[in-house]
Order: structure tokens, then C-alpha cells, then sequence
């Protein structure tokens, strides 16, 4: 999916650019209005930020609105009542308040997406499958170990789900709390590990999640263990 975002702050549009990456969205960054009214490529849905140095982003939703249907997702600081008002009356289909997470943003862009092209009900199952034990329904929010569901709490499921998006790669610890926690985290991570510790305990033998030193944490699916 094709992403264009519009965002003046450097920081920000780079985590959140780095973040939709990981989720294999394609995303191109401007950072005036201007830009963006000038953007020649195709895209799929538009991340525009309300505060540009050169134009209210309210005209640029306006504008944007007016040559076609691209769902636009307003992202800002401005949590103002008028200001997401007149965004949704200018054309916008979502508004998402500063600071925020890169999991949220995604939400919303899946959410919109579902609205403005909804899917017929595809053949087969919907539900991932880790290994001969291991299942993970996104779409529920679902986890199965042996069939049976296993209880998590919300930040336990946003964990496990991110690393089972890509077994056996490094994330360092400053990709995982900006997926799943938020992309404006500061401070220390001593809940990840917290996290990872309950994660190994309701899935050993299943999953292995290896700690790099200095770096992050590694998923590894366990092809051969029978239940324990």
C-alpha cells in the first residue's frame, strides 16, 4: 500500500515512516502543503499533518478532497473539537491526535481502507499459523496454543504479534517499543523484558524469543515440540 505523508516534523515522520516500512507500506515524505499538491505519484491513502510551514493543513485536506476520493487520515497536535470537526467536514476520514503510535496509525489506515474498499470474504482461513502448535488470528485478536486460546493482556498480544510478523528477524528494543508501544517512547524499556518474560512463559516450546545483548530480542518458531 501506498502511503503519501505529509508531516513537517523531521523526527516524527521518520519514526512513523520507519514504523509503516516494517509493515510493508510504501511511503513517501513531504513536508509542506505545497509538496503535497505537487506530489505526481499514485497513492493509497494520504498522513496529513495539520501544522505545515507553509499552508493550513486544512486547506491542503480540502484541496486534496477536491480532485478525488483518497482517504486522507488528518494526524496533528490540534486535539481541538473545531479543529476535527472541520477536518471530517472538509473531507477527512479519520483524525488521529499527536503523540501517537505507529500500531494506532496503522489501525486506522486498515480501518479506513475496510470502508472505502470493502473486501469479499476470501477462501480459507485467516488465521496465521506458527510452527505445528502456535496460531494467531489478527483479524480476532486471537492466540491459540495447541487450539486452546491463550489469555494476554493487550500490550502481550501487540508483542507477540509483532514478532511473529517476522520470525527469526533482530529487532532492537527501539523498534519493538516504538511498534508497540508508541513512537514517542522515552525512557527505559525494563517493560519489554517484563513482557518478553510472560510471553516465554505461556508459550515455551512453542516460540523461543532470544535476547541479543546491546540489541533486542529475537522470535524463533519451535518446528518440532509436541505439547508439553
Amino acid at each position: 500500500m501506498h502511503v503519501l505523508l505529509v508531516e513537517d516534523d523531521e523526527p516524527v515522520a521518520q519514526s512513523l515512516r520507519r514504523g509503516l516500512t516494517r509493515y510493508g507500506f510504501e511511503v513517501d515524505w513531504v513536508a509542506t502543503g505545497a509538496a503535497a499538491l505537487a506530489h505526481p505519484e499514485p497513492y493509497d491513502v494520504v498522513l496529513l499533518d495539520l501544522g505545515l510551514p507553509d499552508t493550513d493543513g486544512l486547506d491542503v485536506c480540502k484541496a486534496l478532497r477536491g480532485r478525488g476520493d483518497v482517504p486522507i487520515i488528518v494526524i496533528s497536535a490540534r486535539s481541538d473539537e473545531t479543529d476535527r470537526v472541520v477536518g471530517l467536514e472538509l473531507g477527512a476520514d479519520d483524525y488521529v491526535t499527536k503523540p501517537f503510535g505507529v500500531r494506532e496509525v496503522i489501525a486506522r489506515i486498515r480501518a479506513v481502507m475496510r470502508r472505502v474498499q470493502p473486501r469479499t470474504p476470501a477462501a480459507g482461513s485467516t488465521v496465521d499459523r506458527y510452527g505445528p502448535r502456535l496460531t494467531v488470528d489478527r483479524k480476532a485478536a486471537r492466540v491459540r496454543l495447541d487450539g486452546e486460546e491463550v489469555a494476554l493482556t493487550p500490550k502481550e498480544y501487540d508483542l507477540l504479534s509483532f514478532l511473529t510478523e517476522e520470525p527469526g528477524a533482530l529487532m532492537s528494543r527501539e523498534q519493538i517499543m516504538e511498534a508497540v508501544w508508541d513512537a514517542n517512547w522515552f525512557g527505559p524499556t525494563k517493560t519489554l523484558d517484563v513482557h518478553v518474560a510472560a510471553l516465554r512463559r505461556k508459550f515455551a516450546g512453542a516460540v523461543a524469543i532470544e535476547a541479543v545483548r546491546g540489541v533486542g530480542f529475537r522470535l524463533e518458531i519451535v518446528e518440532d515440540a509436541g505439547p508439553s
